[in-house]
């Protein structure tokens, strides 16, 4: 995992041309400070066009991922967050791996208050696979939506 030494300071990405890192072990996920210290929020990530490939076959996967997550110190800068999630296209793995991974990957560098990620991903060999993942129960008063992604008889 590749950490960003300027986290606190300045972004990486933000008004840079920045190459697809070639895998999601090499991807930078880039932390600024939270404009809203001591407020209790929720921000949400909707990736509906997320692609990974499958480990056995080789053959693409699709999913929509949605974050959310209460912020503390830090919020991820999104075009970073692009980036990451970017360079899973050509990365195989199961789906359960890229769900939880991406989930735990965020919350391990930047030690939000509380983050979900729900996993929703197209059928292959006629299953559709959804997965779910988040840190632990959402700190008290935050307002929480539903994820609102139809189960698969209604996505597309």
């Amino acid at each position: 995992m590749t950490e960003n030494p300027t986290a606190k300071t300045a972004p990486l990405f933000l008004g840079q041309d920045s190459a697809m890192p070639a895998s999601p072990e090499e991807a930078i996920l880039d932390y600024v400070p939270n404009p809203r210290t001591g407020e209790l929020y929720l921000t949400r990530f909707a990736i509906p066009e997320f692609t990974s490939l499958c480990p056995v076959t080789g053959q693409p996967d699709f999913a929509h991922l949605v974050i959310d997550y209460a912020p503390d110190k830090t919020i991820v800068e999104s075009k970073s967050l692009k980036l990451f999630l970017g360079s899973f296209r050509n990365h195989a793995a199961f789906h359960e791996d890229c769900t939880v991974g991406i989930g735990q990957r965020l919350a391990t560098e930047m030690k939000p208050q509380w983050l979900r990620i729900g996993g929703y991903w197209y059928p292959r060999g006629g299953i559709p696979i959804d997965v779910f993942w988040q840190t632990g129960e959402p700190p008290k008063g935050l307002w929480l939506p539903d994820q609102d992604v139809p189960s698969y008889r209604g996505r597309g």
